[in-house]
């Protein structure tokens, strides 16, 4: 039986490990910290529960093909429900939006309290439609980086449909232009943030997003975020796969020659042999730290990179009915708030901040009478900011802008807090400088510029995860390992 290596208990190497292991490997999978999970971890204190990552469910196809490659019911393993409400919206103008599931209940909503139409909001969404049918096979789904890729038929068609994803002008932009009222079009930016992005500069090929949501829902899994982390290495054990935790890998070894072979990889001085190595840890990290004389691939590794977050885990003395599970609280001025990110390298004194309250459906998330907040903002990555004094502000102002569109003193509630910046999410999950997603898709052509799933100098090498394509956040991680799959040998 042939031997593989995951580097990396993340989602992308969990799902990698699976895949391995299917095919007929016998894996192993070294993990730096004491629990599986990367980036989507859990935090239990004094009786609440938090999800310390991804909160939002989308795709819920690409978890379960997992278990339906493995021969096992899903639903054995994992269930989630289905939304049908997707956010909550205020603004500081008094406006408020339900965002429900049924998209007609939401574009007349939109239509009955902005000065955007239903019209409006379906011609947005048949867009972002035709967005996903140019890019998911070409783009999403398959490997950018090989000439089979381009041999296919729906390649063909995709390429001659490439003036369809809007990827000439910003996302802000083609946003102004599909909606009169600039808080839906506001609404509709921030699509941006969810692979870590600016919408007044990255393509409008961003408002894809909204596809997932709207058209094939959104979903929260019934142990909560973390639930999929425990079932799918439930599922990985079953199938012989071994976990070894708290085993930081120091190298990946290789042959020697003109052609070299991966070998395996160097855990504390020990040599662990293997014919695939599959590293889930950040490219940047995987190049810097575990490939000994392999010149990096400075450009790609030099991009700009996406943006961090702060997040501040409170545990809520108190129930708030105004709130759901998904909340956002608009920044007054969303491009200042988006200048000092990328430009000032700052936090803006009026963030956008988004609240998840898991408690609202599941029951145990938080003792009777509370509430469990996941309280994040968007943050530039790490490059040496005085942390500890923009996170005290940031603090205050989070709290009086909650405050004031609720008409509620929040902080005297506040019996439990930490507290996740850049700094600790690098140190935590090795994603370098603290950004979420790798690279930025702050230009058009960044769906070309994230790095292959597979090393072109060492045979035997790949790369997983959200720092690599096609991106970050859970479905994309995942299509990360399918894509290996689909391009191991035999």
């Amino acid at each position: 039986m042939p031997k593989a290596i995951v580097i990396g208990a993340g989602i992308a190497g969990i799902a990698s490990a699976i895949r391995l292991a299917i095919k007929g490997y016998q894996v192993d999978v070294f993990e730096a910290n004491a629990k599986p999970g990367g980036k989507l971890g859990e935090i239990r204190m004094n009786g609440f529960r938090f999800d310390t990552g991804p909160s939002l469910f989308t795709m819920p196809q690409y978890v379960d093909e997992l278990f339906t490659l493995a021969g096992k019911n899903p639903k054995d393993y994992f269930d989630y429900i289905k939304l049908k409400e997707v956010c909550r919206y205020f603004y500081e103008d008094g406006l408020r939006l339900n965002a429900k599931s049924d998209i007609d209940l939401f574009a007349q909503e939109i239509e009955a309290k902005t000065n955007s139409t239903a019209e409006e909001v379906n011609r947005f969404l048949k867009k972002s439609a035709t967005i996903y049918e140019v890019t998911h096979q070409v783009f999403l789904e398959r490997t950018l980086h090989k000439i089979k890729s381009y041999l296919h038929w729906d390649t063909l068609k995709s390429v001659f449909r490439f003036f369809q994803i809007d990827a000439f002008r910003t996302q802000n932009k083609a946003n102004k232009h599909f909606f009169k009222d600039e808080r839906i079009a506001q609404l509709f930016n921030r699509y941006a943030t969810y692979n870590g992005s600016d919408p007044y500069q990255a393509p409008a090929t961003l408002n894809v997003i909204p596809h997932f949501e709207y058209h094939f829902g959104a979903f929260l899994p019934k142990n909560g975020m973390y639930g999929i982390v425990t079932a799918l290495v439930k599922l990985a054990e079953e199938l012989g796969i071994k976990f070894h935790y708290n085993q930081k890998a120091e190298e990946i070894l290789y042959s020697d020659g003109a052609k070299p072979e991966v070998l395996g990889i160097k855990v504390y001085d020990k040599t662990y042999k293997a014919a695939v190595v599959v590293s889930n840890l950040d490219i940047w990290f995987t190049y810097k730290n575990l490939l000994k004389n392999i010149d990096p691939p400075k450009k790609l590794l030099n991009q700009e990179r996406s943006s961090s977050a702060l997040i501040f885990y409170w545990g809520m003395d108190g129930n708030y009915s105004d709130l759901g599970l998904h909340n956002i609280f608009f920044a007054k001025d969303y491009q200042a708030e988006f200048n000092s990110i990328w430009k000032e390298k700052t936090i803006s004194d009026d963030p956008t901040v988004y609240i998840n309250i898991s408690a609202k459906h599941l029951r145990g998330e938080s003792p009777n009478d509370s509430e469990n907040w996941f309280v994040m903002i968007n943050v530039p990555s790490n490059n040496g900011q005085n942390w500890d004094s923009m996170i005290q502000a940031a603090r205050v102002n989070i709290i009086k802008k909650i405050s004031l569109v609720l008409n509620r003193n929040i902080e005297k509630d506040i019996i439990n807090e930490q507290i996740l910046d850049p700094r600790s999410i690098e140190s935590k999950t090795g994603s370098y400088q603290g950004s979420l997603y790798g690279n930025s898709s702050n230009s058009q052509f960044a769906a070309f510029l994230r790095h292959p799933n597979f090393s072109s100098k060492i045979k035997g090498l790949y790369f997983c995860g959200g720092s690599v394509h096609p991106g970050g956040g859970i479905p994309l991680a995942l299509l990360s390992a399918k894509i290996i799959d689909d391009n191991l040998p035999g």
